[in-house]
């Protein structure tokens, strides 16, 4: 691999991974000297996209220190993630809430190989999810906006009047949903009211709604809701989702693939 951008952005990839890359491993994995390696090293801490250590580098971003589900999602999730990647555009603006699905959706997104090729397009991500944000600002092949507020510690989301605020300024392409619960009946729901303000907030500044989530939300309620069902276009979920609830949603005129 001798491209200098290539490196690097596969370089993040793999520090993504594990938050920490020593020398040797990272030769190994792109078939390059460890000169070359220790080079890049210090070209990317000089850039703050990670911190350098003796004999390799590790993550300088508060995304490694977060709870598991965070980190890593289940199989279904994971499909779930690569889906809905599939379906964005390489110069989309895209806005994320929080969650563990939506969390999933940015990893997947940071490593499509086609994004950090494109030369004449530039992935946008619009999120007010704090663990998100530090991520993907690792990235320099997309362009990251965090939006201001309020953070909860139970899911690094910022909410409040700053982040509704800061979200009148812009339009998004394709807005992804993470909720606790879905249903034709209830719409799009989460279990905060402000989390729920910041979300419905992004809905009504996307063109295009997805909601990527597993399938037992579908059969959940949930106190606060985001948007009416007639508000989604796409439903991304897995193939145990329940039968009676997806003829539901598909009834109220929602696509829904089932991965």
């Amino acid at each position: 691999m001798s491209d200098r951008s290539q490196r690097w952005n596969r370089l993040l990839e793999l520090l993504a991974e594990g938050g920490r890359l020593s020398v040797e491993q990272a030769a190994a994995r792109l078939s390059v000297s460890a000169a070359t390696v220790r080079r890049d090293f210090t070209a990317l801490a000089e850039q703050n996209l990670a911190t350098r250590t003796h004999g390799g580098i590790v993550a300088t971003s508060i995304a490694y220190d977060l709870p598991a589900r965070y980190r890593h999602g289940d199989r279904s999730q994971d499909r779930i993630a690569e889906h809905t990647a599939a379906l964005i555009g390489a110069s989309e603006v895209v806005g994320l809430n929080g969650g563990t699905t939506t969390s999933a959706l940015a990893r997947a997104l940071a490593g499509r190989p086609d994004l950090s090729a494109a030369e004449d397009a530039q992935l946008t991500i619009v999120t007010n999810a704090l663990n998100i944000a530090s991520e993907l600002v690792l990235r320099p092949h997309l362009r990251t906006i965090c939006l201001g507020g309020t953070a909860r510690r139970e899911s690094y989301e910022l909410h409040g009047p700053l982040a509704e605020r800061s979200l009148a300024e812009l339009q998004m392409t394709t807005v992804v949903l993470g909720v606790n619960a879905l249903s034709a009946e209830g719409g799009a729901r989460c279990r905060h009211v402000d989390e729920a303000g910041v979300s419905a907030e992004m809905v009504r500044r996307a063109e295009r709604v997805i909601v990527a989530t597993i399938s037992e939300k579908l059969v959940c309620t949930a106190l606060a809701r985001i948007c009416p069902i007639e508000a989604v276009d796409v439903v991304v979920t897995d193939t145990d989702a329940d039968r009676d609830a997806v003829a539901a949603i598909r009834a109220a005129g929602v696509r829904v693939d089932l991965v």
